[in-house]
C-alpha cells in the first residue's frame, strides 16, 4: 500500500511503509538472535580520570611528568565500550596481570540516554 507523494516529490516514488515494532524494537512476530552480533568487535577502554591542559603545557610534558586527574585515589574506574560508559570497576591483579572487577553496571535505559 502506498501513500500519496509529499509535496515536491518526484512522481513514481512513494513513502516507505514499516510494520509495527515490539517493545524491544524488533519487528512484530520475529525472534531476535544475538548470535548475529557475537563476532562484532568493540573497543573496551578503562578510564582512570581526566584533566584539561593547554597545548603549551602538553608540549612541556616529559618522562616523569605528573598529570593530576579529576578522581581521588581508590575511586572506581569507568568501563567504556565504544566511548559509552557501561560499568564502573576496580583494578585487580590476576596471575601477574591487571584486570578489573565490575562493581556497578549502568542500567540499559541510562546507557541509551548517553548514546543519544
Amino acid at each position: 500500500m502506498s501513500t500519496p507523494n509529499p509535496p515536491g516529490a518526484s512522481p513514481g516514488y512513494s513513502r516507505a511503509q514499516f510494520g509495527d515494532l515490539k517493545a524491544d524494537g524488533a519487528p512484530a512476530g520475529t525472534e531476535v538472535s544475538l548470535e548475529l552480533i557475537y563476532e562484532v568487535a568493540v573497543t573496551v577502554a578503562l578510564e582512570v580520570g581526566r584533566t584539561r591542559i593547554s597545548v603549551r603545557d602538553l608540549l612541556q610534558l616529559s618522562q616523569g611528568s605528573i598529570l593530576e586527574l579529576d578522581r581521588l585515589a581508590g575511586e572506581p574506574l569507568d568501563v567504556l565500550v565504544n566511548g559509552v560508559r557501561i560499568a564502573r570497576g576496580e583494578v585487580v591483579v590476576v596471575n601477574d596481570k591487571f584486570g578489573i572487577r565490575l562493581i556497578e553496571i549502568v542500567s540499559p535505559s541510562e546507557r541509551m540516554e548517553r548514546v543519544k
